[in-house]
Order: structure tokens, then sequence, then C-alpha cells
């Protein structure tokens, strides 16, 4: 199964989901913008619509959508517009790209339930949204923080 999301700069989220038992692979790549095969330099110019995502591969036998939605969650602010951190842009907006209806309507779920919590301050921005084409980011950011021994 694939699950996509974006929550900030792509490293983090990546590394975080690439030691989730359960996720086979991830890449790194931008998603939900206007430009075809857009490179680093021309989504950071903010003008593309894309966001920094990782696309996850995992068997739902070991992991649920709904545990990767709880690590999703977890380890970002969903209450941040377009920024995450000190990273300002839309490229880094609080998204979940569904690949089907089931997951678009358990991510809303997961949404609603968040936000009714009281556990956040301010109510959830993220967007959930049908999954666009995904375009693969280049190679130099794929598995950036084990690359660099950071993992």
């Amino acid at each position: 199964m694939k699950a996509t999301f974006g929550a900030g700069c792509f490293w983090h989220v990546e590394d975080l989901f690439r030691k989730t038992p359960g996720v086979s692979s991830t890449k790194v790549g931008y998603i939900g913008g206007n430009l075809k095969n857009p490179t680093y330099e021309e989504v950071c110019t903010d003008r593309t619509g894309h966001a920094e995502a990782v696309e996850i591969e995992y068997d739902p036998d070991e992991i649920s959508y709904d545990d990767l939605l709880d690590i999703f969650w977890n380890n970002h602010d969903p209450t941040s517009l377009n920024q995450q951190g000190p990273d300002v842009g839309i490229q880094y907006r609080s998204s979940i790209f569904c690949h089907d209806e089931s997951q678009k309507q358990v991510a809303q779920k997961s949404k609603e339930k968040l936000d009714a919590s009281g556990k956040l301050s301010k109510k959830i921005v993220t967007e959930i949204v049908d999954s666009p084409e995904f375009y693969k980011a280049e190679e130099y950011h794929q598995k950036y923080f084990q690359k660099h021994g950071l993992s």
C-alpha cells in the first residue's frame, strides 16, 4: 500500500517513516503543484505550488494507515500554515495526499478527532486531498539524513 504525507522539510519526515516497522520503502519528492517534473530550485521559489512530501510503501498487515497518521500528526505542527519551524513557504505545508476514498475518510476522521481532542491550541490547517502525480526529488535528497550520518 502507498501513503503520501507533507509535513515540512522532507528529509526529517522521510527519516522518521523509513525507520518505522512495516514501512518497506520511502522516497521524497514534490506533489500538488502546477509544473511537471519540478526541480528543488523551482519548488523553493514558492511559485510552483508543490509540497515537499514523502511517498511511503507499507504493509497493512504490519502497520495500519491509522498508525501512519498518528506518526504524521505527532511529528510536526499541523496548525502552522505553510511553515514548519524555520522553514517557511507553501512547499512546507501540512498535507495528506490520499490514494483512495478510504484513506481520505480515515484521514478526515483522524483530523476531526485530533481537532476535537483539545491537545492543540489552534485549529488544524492540514489539507487532505486526492493524491496527484508525485515527482521524485533529486537523488541527493533521497535518504538525506542516512547519507549524512544524521540518522
